[in-house]
């Protein structure tokens, strides 16, 4: 359970658990960081918005330097989320934003293994001489206290340092197991102001995990946290798992599953674990993906040695073929607001971007570079497509939904099957190695740069971003 607190100005909302079964309501009341010795009131927020950065634009990085010491806590106190008790939570909590904000590739933050802590008075008045005197623009500052029913309140406050002014500030109530979302909630706070973009640490990913030898590989569906944290097997290796996609809501996943040796398009629900076949054909079926509103799941089928692209309802039904070309139909992606799909197809003589209406009217070819293009993906903000690039190697590659401005993000070989963070300026794919077959999952930002490794227990491929936690 994560909820919201109002810290005298911030909004509140109450979040319940992490699963499917989450929610959102207001939660008026404020504790604030009330202790033996009472932080100063804090300043009033102005107005003035965030910085604005360009997260597309090829120019340098904004280097913004941002100071994140280790949170604060009124007293010691043992609590199940760290059993060093709330001092080391409070450098834990402080860490994880650090890491968030570090691997974004946007600001130039220092974490709290480099920076003097803080005492608890502090975090609403905090000593601001001395960190300009560290050169530090930007300081996060935040708190934990351990509450006697086990829960935990966490504040995060971002001032200005050179104005001397706080920006912004949020809390939340969370139970033990929960207190890395208030970390990510705290990043997202500060990368939205900051950015003035939306925020995208407080979200999940489903993937699949590979383990044993090349020619006898296990691939189980996985899930963890944004940053690669809470890593949870969903499924046992029994039968082959492949290209998980999160509901729009969490509550579900849709994958294929070889089980019983055929390629079937299953529905897992996270609370309750049951499975649901999505369609009752005996035809292979593939490359799942939902509907922006959760409603309609988009599959491919092959039939007598065809492959066209369905829908079907969530819920099961009468499925409608929406191509019927002659060659290989594959996938799908719905643009943000469910009006048209993009995919790829071979109908030309080789793998091809098309998109078409939600309806399966006005098909047309979008990609005309060399090579081939697959496993397309269309941005949360609708402004760009990515997808597996073959020309030689594997690259990932972005462009608009013209089929214009095609840009590579990486250059590896053989990086492909993009998916979008929440915000729609991160992409993440997958990465084989030459020799071994070793996949590992890797994000890149909009510009290509900032390459970075998500660390997984066993080797990884297939991922896909959920939207940011309700």
């Amino acid at each position: 359970m994560l909820r919201p607190l109002t810290l005298l100005l911030a909004t509140a909302a109450a979040f319940l658990p992490l699963a499917a079964t989450a929610q959102v309501a207001p939660t008026p009341t404020l504790p604030p960081p009330a202790t033996t010795a009472t932080p100063a009131e804090a300043a009033p927020i102005t107005e003035e918005g965030g910085l604005t950065v360009t997260v597309t634009d090829e120019s340098e990085w904004q280097d913004l330097g941002i100071a994140i010491p280790a949170f604060a806590t009124d007293r010691e106190q043992a609590t199940p989320a760290n059993a060093q008790g709330t001092t080391a939570l409070g450098m834990a909590l402080a860490e994880v934003v650090y890491a968030d904000l570090r691997n974004n590739g946007l600001f130039r933050p220092t974490g709290p293994g480099s920076l003097p802590r803080p005492t608890f008075p502090q975090i609403t008045a905090p000593a601001f001489d001395q960190w300009r005197g560290r050169s530090a623009e930007m300081l996060v500052h935040g708190y934990v206290r351990a509450g006697a029913d086990g829960q935990l309140t966490v504040g995060c406050y971002l001032y200005d340092v050179q104005l001397g002014q706080q920006l912004v500030r949020e809390g939340w109530q969370v139970a033990p197991g929960d207190w890395r979302r208030a970390a990510h909630r705290c990043a997202d706070m500060v990368y939205s102001r900051l950015s003035g973009e939306s925020p995208f640490f407080d979200s999940k990913i489903a993937f699949i995990a590979e383990s044993g030898p090349k020619d006898n590989r296990v691939k189980r569906l996985a899930i963890m946290d944004s940053d690669g944290a809470n890593l949870r097997f969903i499924t046992n290796g029994q039968s082959m798992a492949l290209t998980p996609r999160y509901s729009p809501d969490y509550s579900k996943i849709v994958y294929l599953s070889y089980l019983n040796g055929y390629p079937r398009i299953f529905v897992y629900d996270i609370g309750t674990g049951r499975q649901t076949l999505v369609t009752e054909s005996q035809n292979p079926t593939f490359a799942p993906r939902w509907s922006p509103d959760g409603r309609t799941i988009l599959y491919s089928m092959a039939v007598a040695g065809n492959t066209d692209i369905y829908r079907v309802s969530a819920t099961g039904g009468q499925s409608t073929k929406l191509t019927d070309s002659p060659g290989l139909d594959v996938g799908g992606s719905y643009s943000p607001d469910g009006s048209q799909i993009v995919f790829e197809s071979d109908r030309s003589g080789s793998q091809q971007v098309y998109i078409m209406n939600a309806d399966g009217s006005n098909q047309r070819r979008i990609s005309f570079f060399g090579g081939r293009a697959a496993t397309p993906e269309w941005s949360p903000r609708g402004d760009q497509i990515a997808f597996t690039h073959i020309a030689g190697d594997l690259r990932v590659a972005v462009m608009s939904p013209a089929g214009r401005n095609m840009r590579h993000l990486t250059d590896g070989w053989q990086d492909e099957a993009p998916t979008w963070a929440p915000n729609g300026r991160i992409v993440q794919f997958f990465r084989t190695a030459r020799g071994g077959g070793e996949t590992t999952i890797w994000q890149v930002d909009l510009t290509g740069r900032n390459e970075r490794k998500l660390d997984t227990p066993v080797n990884a491929s297939d991922p896909s971003w959920g939207p940011v936690l309700p």
